[in-house]
């Protein structure tokens, strides 16, 4: 019997796997896929999660391969926030794409001692862990569903998953360009709708946008080549000579949180406890950090060093921070559908309050790289040096905790160091 079955070798089953390893728990991954998958849903990396992987020492990787970008976007608004001002090593975001993220994290839970099982379909939950199609059956004393929007581990534990259904369709094609925007990116929006572009590697770039004939409830259809290229050129005046598909994919706006993130010995993590609009880039982030905060208490619990309780902690943390992250992706899809004149002069004026308020360009900086969450229980504290001369970040590496005196914590959460 395994302590933990995970379910998804998505980014948040791996990063899970890996913490658990790091704490001592034996582990199984089972992914339906028997490859990875080549389509990146998500190409960004915040400056939180770069934190979270440096604080594991496996953060190089992704800083030589990952383009750097020192600035975010708020609802797709012209004005972009200066990530510069942030409090982090780290004041960008990373471009990668997710397949290499998963490659990179599946290398760090294997070579930690996790076994990743793919071509496992999980049909249900079976007593002390999961049921695969064909009657085979894991044993595990714990279950996480890592396993997307669709959980079939939420489903079979029971957990509602209360929302809303998509009113609103957003598309994206990752092709080849013949006449590609000089920097590579480019963002255009206006009452025909809006769109950004983004190089990936291999000479493709992904254009990604909405425009208001999908802006309603009702299924557009399977996005084609012919119909990408007419939205664009209405748009941005010209379609930059797309041509070459490699994936062309519609997703919506639908919106759900899962009541509970623990029903008993079974845990929901990443897409399969909140999906939403992917605006901002942050539901890859925000499950990554989900499952650095369940890994550490479960492998605890497992290991014997903490009481089962420390696990209710984990709904009552993270469960807040879904519900802040469903709170801003549909404000920033209000702006990003917002094609009305009304609406144009909305976007505006809130455009021009990023560029001259940098309180409120801060403050929105923070909440979308992650930086901002806080608990009850306390909050985030920066890298900085320590008083024999190694660094926060550094010490944290062996997965352990770092004691730090009382009265050494500033209200910025800096230490006083002598």
């Amino acid at each position: 019997m395994h302590d933990v079955v995970i379910v998804g070798a998505g980014p948040t089953g791996l990063w899970l796997a890996g913490e658990l390893r790091l704490g001592g728990a034996s582990v199984v991954v089972l992914e339906t896929r028997l490859e990875r998958d080549v389509n990146s849903k998500a190409l960004t990396i915040h400056p939180r999660t770069i934190e979270i992987l440096d604080c594991r020492g496996v953060v190089e990787p992704f800083l030589a391969e990952g383009l750097r970008i020192p600035n975010g976007h708020f609802g797709g608004l012209s004005d972009r926030m200066d990530f510069s001002v942030l409090d982090t090593p780290y004041p960008f975001t990373l471009a990668l794409p997710q397949a290499r993220t998963e490659e990179l994290l599946e290398q760090r839970a294997v070579q930690l001692g996790a076994v990743v099982r793919r071509g496992c379909r999980v049909s249900g939950l079976a007593g002390a862990g999961v049921e695969l199609a064909g009657g085979e059956v894991v044993e595990g004393r714990y279950v996480v569903g890592c396993d997307g929007t669709r959980s079939t581990v939420r489903e079979a534990a029971g957990i509602d998953f209360p929302g809303t259904d998509a009113t609103t369709w957003g598309w994206l094609g990752d092709v080849v360009l013949d006449s590609p925007p000089e920097r590579g990116f480019a963002s255009v929006t206006g009452p025909d709708g809006g769109l950004m572009v983004v190089p990936l590697p291999g000479g493709v770039h992904r254009i990604v946008g909405g425009d208001p004939v999908t802006n309603r409830p009702e299924w557009p259809g399977e996005l084609t080549l012919d119909e990408l290229r007419r939205t664009v050129k209405a748009i941005a005046g010209t379609d930059f000579g797309m041509r070459d598909p490699r994936w062309l994919s519609r997703f919506g706006n639908a919106t759900r949180q899962a009541s509970a993130y623990r029903s008993g010995t079974v845990f929901l993590a990443g897409d399969a406890a909140h999906m939403h609009f992917p605006t901002g880039g942050v539901g890859m982030n925000v499950g990554i950090q989900d499952a650095h905060n369940l890994g550490w208490k479960l492998a605890a619990v497992v290991a014997g060093r903490a009481d089962d309780s420390l696990l209710d902690t984990y709904h009552d943390e993270r469960h807040p921070v879904g519900a802040d992250l469903l709170r801003h992706t549909r404000a920033q899809t209000a702006l990003m559908t917002a094609y009305s004149a009304e609406g144009q002069a909305l976007r505006a004026v809130v455009s021009g309050l990023i560029a001259s308020a940098p309180d409120m360009s801060r403050e929105l900086a923070e909440r979308l790289s992650g930086l901002d969450v806080a608990y009850t229980t306390g909050r985030r504290v920066p890298d900085q040096p320590l008083p024999d001369g190694d660094t926060l970040f550094t010490r944290l590496r062996g997965g352990g905790h770092v004691k730090i005196g009382p009265g050494l914590v500033r209200p910025d959460g800096h230490l006083t160091v002598s």
